[in-house]
């Protein structure tokens, strides 16, 4: 009997650039039971799952199926039947060339309840991020979306060329790249205009974004000449002159650099983000996981965290270690006055940040963001510190040098573990494998354990990958591997990290 709990959301992942996806799309992924996506989807938006969740790689490439379209019927049925929530991320649009009928069709006949998410397709996605609008009040009124790709199975094409040949307005092309000579010939056999416009638009709106203009009659060869591969995008129309002036994505400072980004997963997105802002092109490989403090570490952190009004200052040496600290301070108190009247010190303004955004102001926060930059901020901004009592909030394994100095200080100094970093050891969008085969123009690290760990996946950094570190911390660490740092932030802050990386590729193409 049909267990009628279960669910499948066939949902639209949109054309790739992770900012496409709609607001329920993301909601279905993170409450999902089953994610199964396609080739075409963004991986990245696995990260949205929820622990525990089974994660199903459906994709087909030309010749190339990962589970043939009646495995994935049967995929979906099954899993809802079994009262799971099942979300089916496909690229694009699920109903514009994406077998999602099929599949709606094929869970309504099981009898199993489903729900269709639109997406953004890549038909207008990836020529808006070109520069070309499909639609111009000076170029067409009028927009054709066919496909380049048929059923192998068909005795004869069911596209009319002719049509399409002679059709006003701007057409589009969706897969068929492949078969973009024989396309081309016959729209010309079909009495094409040999001078018509054409753009190919491949990994639209993602950081491997790349297009290639030409005319109906060179666009084929030019295409041959460049390797221009799948999955792409065809417009054909006049439209495509409006290229010229209309093309926005492709001038930002970082286009075409595939930069590693190592930070943990829950933390990478903002830096990614700010990344994929200007161009780059993202691979996340988080070498590090946090995890809250265990065992007598997770004791002692409750009960300090509890007599938190006690001391004259607390003292937070990262945003992960405040995120914990308050998150867990907020569980057991309402009201923000409880904190007492202590102090509070930063050792930067990431961690500043953070701490606000639990309505509490710093009292500290050191020109130099390091803990000797701090220990200096407290002898030089604080004066006498002796016999004044202290909470260091920190990670397990952290150095020693900031309680070395205090204590020399006469502080009363009590240190408490609200977490710690260990080794990422999965690989859910196999962004190990991406780099492995595509490798890198630049790698990233944020904190020492991220050099440490993400060394210690086994993977090679050669000479010519070029390494950004946050600090001179972190920079020690690279350096203590063997490696050069060719980046390091003036200030210990993500965007001042970001304003070195553009600087350095600005410098190398100078």
């Amino acid at each position: 009997m049909t267990d009628k709990t279960g669910i499948c959301y066939l949902v639209g992942a949109g054309p790739g650039d992770p900012g496409l996806l709609t607001l329920k799309g993301k909601e279905c992924i993170e409450k999902a039971d089953v994610v199964v996506y396609d080739y075409l989807s963004n991986p990245d938006f696995l990260r949205w799952a929820k622990p525990g969740a089974e994660l199903i790689y459906a994709g087909k490439k030309s010749k190339d199926h990962a589970i043939p379209q009646g495995g994935i019927n049967e995929l979906l049925v099954d899993r809802t039947q079994k009262g799971l929530i099942v979300t089916r991320l496909k690229g694009g649009d699920p109903l514009v060339f994406g077998r999602g009928g099929e599949e709606a069709e094929e869970l309504y006949d099981a009898g199993v309840k489903f729900e269709i998410v639109p997406g953004i397709s890549s038909s207008i996605a990836g020529p808006a991020y070109a520069g070309i609008p499909v639609t111009h009040r000076d170029h067409c009124s009028q927009l054709t979306i066919f496909t380049g790709h048929e059923r192998p199975d068909k005795d004869e094409s069911s596209i009319d060329y002719k049509q399409i040949a002679h059709a006003p307005g701007t057409k589009v092309m969706l897969m068929g790249v492949e078969r973009l000579g024989l396309i081309t010939s016959s729209i010309l056999e079909e009495g094409g205009d040999p001078d018509l416009p054409v753009g190919l638009v491949r990994w639209a709106t993602t950081g491997q974004h790349e297009t290639l203009t030409g005319t109906l009659s060179t666009i084929a060869e030019l295409a041959e000449k460049r390797n221009f591969k799948a999955p792409a995008v065809c417009v054909f129309g006049t439209v495509v002159e409006c290229r010229e002036k209309l093309n926005w994505f492709e001038k930002r400072p970082l286009r075409g650099k595939r930069i590693v980004v190592t930070r943990a997963q829950h933390q990478a997105s903002r830096f990614s983000r700010m990344l994929q802002d200007l161009g780059a092109d993202v691979i996340e490989i988080p070498a590090i996981r946090i995890e809250s403090a265990k065992g007598s570490d997770a004791i002692e952190f409750a009960e300090c965290m509890a007599s938190a009004h006690s001391y004259d200052w607390l003292i937070f040496t990262s945003p992960n270690a405040a995120e914990r600290f308050f998150d867990a301070f907020f569980q057991v108190r309402e009201d923000a006055r409880e904190i007492g009247g202590c102090r509070i010190a930063a050792v930067g303004p990431a961690t500043a940040a953070k701490i606000k955004e639990y309505h509490l102001g710093t009292d500290l926060i050191p020109q130099v963001h390091t803990a000797e930059g701090l220990a200096d901020a407290f002898a030089n901004e604080v004066g006498s510190i002796e016999n004044t009592t202290m909470l260091w909030v920190r990670a397990k394994g952290a150095s020693k040098t900031l309680s070395e100095r205090l204590n020399k200080a006469q502080v009363i100094l009590d240190e408490v573990i609200a977490y710690e970093t260990v080794p990422e050891d999965s690989d859910p969008t196999g962004a190990v494998k991406r780099y492995e085969t595509d490798g890198a123009d630049m790698v990233t690290f944020t904190s020492a354990s991220t050099v440490d760990n993400f060394l210690d996946l086994g993977l090679d950094i050669p000479e010519t990958t070029a390494i950004a570190s946050i600090g001179p911390v972190t920079s020690a660490a690279v350096d203590e591997n063997g490696h050069p740092v060719a980046v390091e932030a003036r200030e210990s802050t993500l965007p001042s990290l970001i304003e070195a990386i553009c600087d350095y590729f600005e410098q190398s193409h100078a």
